[in-house]
């Protein structure tokens, strides 16, 4: 598009989300939870208050002994991704249609959300981040480094500031999320480390909630307007979702440090090219794309092409081969 012409599409979803804001407001007081009811990192670690703290300490380092190398360091790389909220409030705010007034003050619905869902997602990384720490198992530098990178560098989905293909990117991305946590809990418990299982799964537990949110916003996105709903959803599907933490390397000694944590997720389990899939066919069955009547030409071509998706993909699956060696990052 040439500078100076009006996107007329894009001018009409910032409409609709505008009309979300009371919708979106009540998710805020609803959905997320008071900080001072909400779990933190502290109720989950050792207590230095404690006179037998170092106890404590070496009882989660024992723990953490059986936790095999690939299975932290794919921790680790969840933890990374965590850690870069400060991309993605900026990213949430950026979006036409969100934050009008350019305030992060602002007593808007949307604005609102995009605060208070971040700060429950920083207690995420803060609560990995010290774990790993404690483990003793951990090169941090390496890792500090690696999340001084990834902040630095930024982040893009590829939503081209659509509010709509946004809402598509974040309903699809907590589920992954959402999974990656749960898968990476029960490997924890596997290897004998409960406390680390019970750490997984309550994270998993808010990105469940988060994602159950940005799923209602995008079902009212598709009851107000279904062509363009369907088509946002079309654009991301094609670009493919990309996840937060893909420019982690990008600048540094490790250009691949991305791959490698993808393959290593791949190998043991914690997010597949079959999860992939399964998102893709949640997501069409939830919006009932493949029953959306009374498209326009260019709204109807994607939904066929979203209605056949979901298996595409898991032919994708069905064919990837894990890689033999991987590369681990992070450890000493």
């Amino acid at each position: 598009m040439k500078s100076g012409e009006i996107n007329y599409e894009l001018e009409k979803n910032m409409e609709v989300i505008s009309q979300l804001d009371e919708f979106v407001g009540h998710a805020v007081d609803n959905v997320l939870v008071d900080p001072d009811e909400c779990w933190q990192p502290s109720d989950f670690l050792p207590d230095f208050h404690n006179p037998e703290v170092f106890e404590e300490v070496k009882l989660l380092q024992k723990r953490a002994e059986g936790i095999p190398d690939t299975v932290l360091t794919s921790l680790v790389g969840n933890m990374i991704t965590e850690e870069a909220l400060p991309s993605y409030q900026t990213y949430f705010n950026l979006l036409e249609g969100i934050n009008e007034e350019r305030s992060l003050v602002s007593p808007t619905g949307w604005v609102r959300w995009s605060k208070a869902w971040t700060a429950e997602e920083n207690r995420h990384g803060d609560l990995l981040n010290k774990y790993l720490y404690l483990t003793g198992r951990v090169d941090m530098k390496a890792v500090e480094q690696t999340i001084h990178r990834l902040i630095t560098n930024g982040f893009d989905p590829k939503s081209e500031s659509d509010p709509y293909q946004a809402m598509i990117y974040t309903s699809f991305q907590e589920r992954a999320t959402k999974i990656s946590h749960v898968n990476t809990g029960k490997l924890a418990d596997k290897a004998g480390d409960s406390v680390l299982s019970r750490i997984c799964k309550t994270i998993a537990g808010d990105e469940a909630r988060h994602e159950k949110a940005y799923k209602s916003f995008m079902s009212k996105i598709f009851e107000i307007d279904p062509n363009g709903a369907v088509l946002a959803f079309e654009k991301m599907m094609r670009k493919q979702i990309v996840m937060p933490a893909v420019l982690m390397g990008d600048g540094g000694k490790q250009p691949n440090l991305y791959r490698d944590f993808s393959e290593i997720t791949q190998k043991v389990g914690i997010y597949t090219g079959w999860d992939y899939a399964r998102i893709i066919e949640h997501l069409v069955g939830l919006w009932k794309i493949e029953a959306l009547t009374g498209l326009d030409a260019a709204a109807a071509k994607a939904q066929d092409y979203l209605s056949n998706l979901a298996d595409r993909y898991m032919r994708l699956a069905d064919r990837m081969k894990a890689p033999d060696e991987i590369k681990l990052a992070w450890l000493k």
